[in-house]
């Protein structure tokens, strides 16, 4: 593409003056030249590294200049009301190749175009972030200085470097644009030639995109607009409605761009970072003390909902009686409806502790989580019909039984019950939020969605996973005394003298029985906070508040592998506030709520290479992110200490437990199940140090274990013990 000089620019300008034309120009950067042009004017800027399209209404003026000496050029544009106390605001963008987002203001329609420019991904590396806020009296409207913005006003938005996903680019900018009461409209686009064209495959790809990013306008002009030279969809056109030339007269912006290709972002030093990790390892630390400070308040806690109901830490029946033999046989359904999965099992008991499992798994989407609860219920039964039909029935997909099959059904949300075959829920957790749900009896809801399939099923229990880990993991094991779950979320069930539960003797049931208790003591210092509020942080605040349920399961948002991620990326995105982290780069992507997995912390902790190559990957693949081997060993630093608070606090519940049943001195075992007690590196080894930590050499005592599939194999001898027990004549009435 051939390039003129900006003095021939300049002349091409004059002659479209009179007619106040739109012109287009080329230009180079390599000879030092400077004018101003005061009319309405369309400009297009192509050279080997710069291309934008600037449109300009008559009220501000605009000026670009080169260096010679640094190939360094700018663009300008300022507001004619010199005394408005506007100041000059400059973004540094790299121009090899050029990230750039420039905004056209249109004469005609007053529309403002954004345009996304870049030829590589690591060009975001060396820009900016952007910020914007609402016209005050500083007549300010585009800024790109940290130093000019309070940050309580500002609001990110990617006007520059939104590369890879465009999408997410329009939504972020349309949120932003929302505090000016503007509004995002579909593409307005003018004729624009590229250095690059794209390849087929993005073609196709950007066709799509772009399609979506402006539904007005017809498929065949899309694909015209893609394929005539828009390198990459990042350089859509966005159109914004309902600016005035009132208030583009208070407005002021500029850009700047700089060859410097070579120069390195700014890093965080050691030192900083040094004092940084100090930080954080008071906050996240939990000394012995403090831990034999809170078991002895969640011993308290664990009986006082034992006495009645409605308490914090709800310690509800599960109406299981004693232990499993290892004796039970029989073939039988289980349904798991978990945090993450919905999980149909068919399990085949053969004593001796014995068993065989055959299992699908349904992925749970989002909006099945929040849609209305009998839906949820339906879909349960619908995924329960499916996996009946392909394991039990014929060639023609007929399913013929001699008898209907019982069916455990395992609900891991804490519910009241006074039967096993009933259960209202408390509250969602784990992130569903159903409507019509919460103080209903789920299994006659979703009895309901079976007779709608017309299943040759029969529901003979509802429980806890963490109630079905302890009875599958005694099956296995009859040391096991406590089953806990650590996971998405966290929970506990044990085994409890029926004279030791005062709010169930109206029931007559025998002193000298036993009963397992579903704990759900996720909710441990939920509300007042009065129990943990010496060691919780701003970011566990955070987290509680921005939750679905405001400060409720205050002790599983500390622990829970739900929260373990969102809690390093707050400490990310605080850092990055202050000016320690990721200067000059792109870091939108990490100030999306829970974008940073708790699987990530688990392959952080556990990076085999000297380099820390996993982490280094996990940055750049996931969020664009550029970091020095200084700042990958502060990460995982920082993980170790969110990983091992989570451990030493879930020690807390074990360690109440064992203290009120008296396990101590003759020791017992403890059946753990869960992503974090199975995945995260070290957790188990944390959690054994911890115990002995609160209870000393004694605390050895104490074995923890992988736990049996408690909501699979668990539900199903629940099953069994709730059928031979009815059978029997004993207990019926629950």
């Amino acid at each position: 593409m051939r390039s003129i000089s900006l003095a021939r620019c300049y002349r091409h300008f004059s002659a479209t003056l009179s007619s106040g034309a739109p012109a287009s120009i080329s230009r180079s950067l390599s000879r030092p030249q400077q004018r101003s042009f005061h009319w309405p004017l369309t400009v297009s800027l192509i050279s080997e590294d710069l291309l934008a399209t600037i449109s300009l209404l008559p009220i501000p003026s605009m000026s670009f200049s080169s260096d010679k000496g640094s190939r360094r050029g700018s663009i300008s544009l300022a507001s004619k009301r010199r005394g408005s106390g506007t100041e000059k605001l400059e973004s540094h963008v790299s121009a090899y190749p050029l990230s750039l987002s420039f905004f056209s203001l249109s004469s005609s329609s007053a529309h403002v175009p954004l345009l996304y420019s870049s030829q590589r991904r690591s060009a975001c590396h060396r820009a900016q972030n952007l910020f914007l806020h609402p016209p005050s009296s500083s007549d300010t409207f585009l800024a790109t200085d940290r130093s000019n913005i309070p940050s309580k006003q500002s609001i990110r938005a990617p006007f520059c470097k939104a590369i890879e996903t465009p999408l997410i680019g329009c939504t972020r900018l349309s949120a932003s644009l929302s505090t000016f009461s503007w509004s995002l409209h579909p593409l307005t686009c003018s004729s624009t030639r590229c250095i690059h064209q794209p390849s087929r495959p993005h073609l196709a790809k950007m066709t799509a995109v772009a399609h979506t990013l402006m539904p007005s306008l017809p498929v065949g002009k899309v694909s015209r607009l893609v394929g005539g030279g828009i390198s990459y969809m990042e350089r859509a056109l966005l159109t914004l409605n309902s600016l005035t030339p009132d208030s583009l007269t208070k407005q002021i912006a500029s850009w700047h761009t700089s060859s410097h290709k070579h120069e390195d972002n700014p890093h965080a030093h050691e030192e900083q970072l040094k004092q940084t990790y100090e930080r954080f390892e008071k906050l996240f630390t939990i000394t012995p003390q403090r831990l034999r400070m809170i078991t002895d308040r969640f011993v308290g806690v664990l009986e006082e909902g034992l006495q009645k109901d409605g308490q914090t830490v709800p310690m509800l029946p599960a109406y299981v009686f004693g232990w499993p033999s290892g004796d039970e046989v029989g073939s039988y359904l289980a349904l798991d409806l978990g945090g993450t999965n919905l999980r149909v099992c068919h399990v085949v008991l053969k004593g001796a502790g014995k068993f065989e499992i055959t299992q699908s798994k349904f992925r749970l989407t989002e909006e099945q989580k929040q849609s209305e609860g009998q839906k949820l219920f339906d879909f349960c039964a619908d995924c329960l019909a499916t996996f009946i039909k392909d394991h039990f029935g014929d060639q023609n997909g007929d399913v013929i039984l001699e008898e209907e099959l019982a069916l455990g059904f395992t609900f891991s949300y804490p519910m009241e019950q006074e039967k096993i075959d009933h259960g209202k829920l408390v509250r969602w957790t784990k992130g569903f939020g159903n409507p019509n749900t919460e103080g209903r009896d789920c299994a006659a809801m979703f009895r309901e969605s079976l007779d709608k399939f017309k299943l040759p099923v029969k529901m003979v229990s509802i429980i806890n996973d963490t109630t079905g880990t302890l009875i599958a993991s005694n099956y296995v094991n009859h040391d096991t005394r406590i089953a806990c779950i650590f996971g998405t979320g966290c929970n506990a069930a044990y085994m409890e003298h029926m004279k030791d539960i005062p709010k169930i003797k109206h029931l007559g049931l025998p002193e000298d029985e036993e009963m397992a208790i579903n704990c759900e003591y996720g909710a441990f210092d939920s509300f007042k906070h009065e129990h943990m509020a010496e060691i919780r942080t701003k970011y566990d605040e955070y987290i509680d508040l921005h939750s679905n349920k405001p400060h409720e399961q205050s002790y599983e948002k500390m622990i829970a592998g739900l929260y373990l991620g969102e809690i390093f990326r707050l400490c990310i995105c605080d850092l990055i506030d202050e000016g320690i982290l990721f200067l000059g780069q792109n870091t939108y992507k990490l100030e999306k709520t829970n974008v940073f997995d708790t699987a990530f912390l688990s392959l952080m902790e556990s990076d085999p290479t000297d380099e820390l190559l996993t982490v280094t990957g996990l940055f750049t693949h996931f969020f664009g992110i550029d970091t020095t081997i200084e700042e990958r060993q502060f990460f995982r630093k920082l993980a170790k200490l969110i990983g091992t608070r989570s451990a030493r606090l879930s020690s807390c519940g074990i360690a109440a437990l064992v203290t009120k049943m008296g396990y101590l001195d003759k020791g017992c075992g403890v059946g753990a199940d869960g992503s974090l007690y199975s995945k995260y590196p070290g957790f188990a080894d944390r959690l054994h140090q911890a115990l002995e930590d609160i209870f000393g050499e004694k605390g050895r005592n104490i074995k923890t274990y992988q736990a049996e599939d408690g909501s699979g194999v668990g539900s199903a001898i629940i099953a069994a013990m709730t059928k031979a027990r009815k059978e029997e004549g004993k207990y019926v009435e629950v």
